[in-house]
């Protein structure tokens, strides 16, 4: 569920209209819905009730906007970060340090040492050699860091191949025929607390076999690690359930996401971490567009094209991925229109031959399912700038991220003398 809903023939944002955005900030323009965000985070955070322990960690590649952070903090989350950036957001938005996870697979040196300054609760180890550079930043500051050691079961997550991050070709994590012996060697290492094992098999996941199967996997790995008498106190089993984008999917819900984890790590004795994005906001955002021409062409449907692009919603091109494309005020007429974007890429195609409300020029759309890996993935491509970011709090909204100009952009560039 989520707060966009047509009212008195008028597409809102809560009690929001949308063309009064439109009208105020311009397009394209993503909006938020925080209670949208709100109630996700909720309907996450109890469906996990069921199991004794648990730490949540929102992942905040999904979507790092600040006031999206403070929303989460205030529901009680912590952060899953992969960047010093992500982790100086995290902690602006007044995230604790020690519900601050950090994972990714290309930690810096200077990434290792703000995280150990800020005081972190843990660094999820992507590979020995990592876990070593760590140790030796750590001792050299008098700290130590709790850690985890990520596995790659070699499960397919049945996702598309760009989002899946356990098999054995992807660069994610150890195998895990060879950690419990990595563990072991880290576990030496001053400087070092390993306290547990992390997984985390890809994104947008349609089944729940496939992180099952990968759970037994870690399981198997948490008896044989204890049985060598090493200690065991913290299993992150990430993120990756998916989303609708199509109006009329289905996905398992959190309560049945839980009732299988329940039943995978049943006897594990172990906090559960947990690593949601997409599930908590990607239906909580929309990309507002207003529609430049619709263009009449020798192929049978016409191209409507907007003046949202690639560059503010890299999903379609990046992935083949299918957003649902609705009007603002749609009249009950349809059409079958190719929908693209002004940039200068045949690329920049966000549907072809798409069923969809009759549009003209001028008329408001939005692209739904929008507030995951959106404005985040966003880039200044032909010039075009950075698109801005509002949120809806029921009759009110608020600018969350300026438009940045073009303007502004090439301020910051600079020509060499010998180029004068």
């Amino acid at each position: 569920m989520d707060h966009f809903e047509l009212k008195n023939g008028v597409l809102h944002a809560e009690d929001v209209p949308l063309t009064a955005i439109a009208d105020a900030v311009g397009t394209p323009v993503y909006v938020y819905s925080r209670a949208t965000l709100e109630r996700h985070a909720q309907v996450f955070r109890d469906a996990l009730s069921i199991l004794p322990r648990v730490h949540i960690a929102f992942a905040i590649k999904a979507n790092p906007n600040l006031a999206v952070l403070r929303v989460m903090k205030r529901e009680g989350l912590g952060a899953d970060v992969v960047s010093a950036g992500e982790l100086a957001r995290a902690l602006a938005a007044g995230m604790p340090a020690d519900d601050i996870v950090f994972s990714g697979v290309g930690k810096q040196h200077h990434e290792m040492i703000a995280g150990l300054k800020a005081g972190i609760g843990q660094f999820n180890i992507e590979s020995e050699e990592e876990g070593e550079e760590l140790a030796e930043i750590a001792a050299s500051l008098g700290l130590t860091a709790n850690c985890a050691l990520r596995v790659n079961p070699d499960v397919d997550a049945r996702t598309h191949a760009k989002i899946s991050t356990g098999k054995a070709e992807n660069k994610f994590g150890v195998p895990i025929d060879r950690a419990a012996g990595i563990y072991a060697r880290l576990a030496s290492r001053p400087g070092l607390n390993m306290r547990g094992v992390a997984v985390h098999i890809g994104s947008q996941l349609s089944e729940l076999e496939p992180f099952e199967e990968a759970f037994a996997k870690v399981g198997a790995l948490v008896a044989e690690l204890r049985a060598a008498g090493q200690s065991v106190t913290h299993v992150d089993l990430g993120g990756g359930l998916g989303v609708p984008y199509k109006a009329g999917e289905t996905f398992p819900s959190p309560e049945e996401y839980a009732a299988m984890v329940a039943r995978a790590t049943e006897g594990w004795d172990v906090t559960l971490m947990f690593e949601p994005g997409r599930v908590i906001c990607g239906n909580a955002g929309v990309l507002l567009t207003k529609v430049v021409r619709v263009k009449r062409s020798s192929n049978k449907a016409p191209f409507v094209i907007v003046d949202a692009a690639m560059n503010d919603l890299a999903r379609p091109a990046m992935y083949g991925a299918w957003h649902d494309f609705d009007a603002v005020k749609p009249s009950g007429d349809r059409m079958t229109a190719h929908i693209v974007g002004p940039i200068c890429e045949t690329g920049d195609t966000f549907a072809m031959d798409r069923d969809c409300d009759a549009l003209v020029a001028g008329d408001l759309a939005v692209f739904r399912t929008a507030g995951a890996y959106g404005a985040t993935m966003a880039s200044s491509y032909n010039s075009r700038g950075f698109v801005a970011e509002v949120m809806v709090d029921g009759d009110k909204f608020a600018v969350v991220a300026d438009r940045i100009m073009p303007e502004a952009i090439s301020a910051s560039e600079r020509v060499p003398d010998w180029l004068e």
